[in-house]
């Protein structure tokens, strides 16, 4: 009976003087271990989906004149869509050759009241191409200036897709033709969109670098 009872003490004594190290190897080989795992599925859980910017990004404002617009207050593109669309215009200092001539003709109710329209507004340097003294006849001639300015607005919300190849009959009841893709677009051939797809309260604005004529 000593003699079990001595092996007995002596295996329990071996086991627990070997268990701390065995015990510290399987800590050290389970961390290993169990790092590479969970880094596995820690990156593919942050793995990043595909983008949702990359599609928002085509129902957002476009272009290089875009730059300029103010990033907050009244002016900015937060800003413009809360306001109806010659108001918004008014806010913004590129516009104000056009914001002026709304008011001559009259126009700034009924742009303020339409539904769902297209402006595209022409910028001051815009306006600037086109020699002071025919300006100034234009400005002084409402019927005419009516006709040109209503010229440059379309009874239904256009987005850029639809800007890529359409023609669309204006308030003026004249045609205006587009064609373009991507972020680069002309109107009537001639005038390139140069801040597209802005929202203010009841429009879509495509500021342009030229005055669009009727025929």
């Amino acid at each position: 009976m000593s003699t079990l009872r001595f092996r007995r003490t002596a295996l329990a004594v071996a086991t627990a003087a070997v268990l701390p190290f065995a015990l510290a190897a399987c800590s050290e080989s389970g961390e290993d271990s169990a790092a590479g795992p969970a880094a596995a599925v820690g990156t593919q859980a942050s793995a990043p989906a595909a983008d949702p910017s990359a599609a928002m990004a085509m129902d957002q404002p476009f272009g290089p004149a875009c730059a300029g617009v103010p990033k907050e207050g009244a002016g900015s593109f937060d800003g413009m869509a809360k306001d109806p669309v010659a108001t918004a215009a008014s806010n913004n200092p590129a516009l104000s050759t056009l914001v002026a001539a709304v008011k001559q003709a009259g126009l700034v109710d009924t742009l303020n009241n339409a539904k769902d329209i297209t402006v595209f507004a022409p910028t001051n340097a815009a306006f600037a191409k086109i020699p002071k003294a025919d300006l100034d006849k234009v400005l002084a001639d409402k019927a005419t200036l009516t006709k040109i300015l209503t010229y440059h607005v379309v009874g239904q919300k256009l987005t850029p897709k639809q800007l890529e190849k359409g023609s669309y009959t204006t308030l003026e009841t004249g045609k205006v033709t587009t064609a373009g893709s991507g972020d680069s677009y002309k109107v009537n051939g001639t005038a390139a969109v140069v801040c597209g797809n802005v929202p203010t309260a009841n429009a879509t604005v495509y500021i342009v670098d030229t005055v669009l004529m009727p025929k």
